[in-house]
């Protein structure tokens, strides 16, 4: 299987190609990297059958609209976005296959009501993949103030997380110091969020944090609730 992590360093947001058989997936496409992504694929003589957000994103807009319009892929958001625009919604548990491989969509709210991780299984040689989005980042995790976003539901949602095996290799949605994937047995030891006691100590740290909201939030959550175009797609 390949594996590609592209970077947007307007939003820093990591955006994965997975491949198999010649089909590929990407999550979380930025708009503005769409000309990159269409490279890429014809360059690897890619077909990419589906583009997938993690959440109805707030710093950049998506490219999942375009993507559709260009190759003919399928668009998918999480069920509670709301989306109206997309090709199919997912919900938890739900099996996204592409060549020989699967994602399992997993509905891990607390960024936002409608967050996701996509986690691909290892094996005996190979160790798991956890796409987390905003939900578990390297040393951090995704705020929890705004779009319906919960901590404490957060909280649960990254104790299903630390769950899988310790050498689930973590590819988060989002780096702000340039690092590029971690394990949860490396989050589990050392982010600073995941070393409080419980529940409500979580929520607690989380509404001490008291950050602005992102530069284009007024614009990219409507667009990205129509996959990128105001005027859906």
């Amino acid at each position: 299987m390949l594996l590609r992590q592209l970077f947007d360093s307007t939003s820093h947001t990591y955006t994965y190609l997975l491949a198999d058989q010649g089909e590929a997936v990407l999550i979380d496409p930025v708009r503005e990297k769409l000309a990159d992504y269409l490279q890429l694929l014809s360059e690897l003589e890619l077909s990419l059958v589906m583009a997938l957000d993690t959440h109805t994103h707030a710093d950049h807009i998506t490219a999942l609209g375009d993507l559709r319009e260009r190759t003919g892929c399928r668009t998918g958001f999480g069920q509670q976005s709301g989306s109206q625009c997309a090709s199919f919604t997912f919900s938890d548990q739900q099996v996204l296959p592409f060549g020989q491989s699967q994602l399992v969509a997993w509905h891990t709210p607390g960024h936002t009501d409608d967050s996701y991780c996509f986690y691909l299984a290892g094996n005996a040689q190979t160790p798991g993949l956890l796409f987390s989005g905003d939900t578990l980042l390297i040393r951090g995790t995704g705020r929890t103030d705004f779009q319906a976003g919960d901590a404490r539901q957060q909280w649960h949602s990254l104790q299903r997380l630390l769950r899988l095996p310790d050498d689930t290799q973590v590819y988060p949605g989002h780096d702000y110091r340039g690092w590029t994937r971690s394990s949860i047995a490396e989050e589990r030891q050392h982010n600073p969020r995941l070393q409080v006691a419980n529940e409500q100590a979580y929520a607690d740290l989380m509404a001490a944090l008291k950050l602005p909201n992102p530069r284009l939030m007024d614009i990219a959550v409507p667009a990205n609730r129509s996959c990128g175009n105001p005027l859906g797609s």
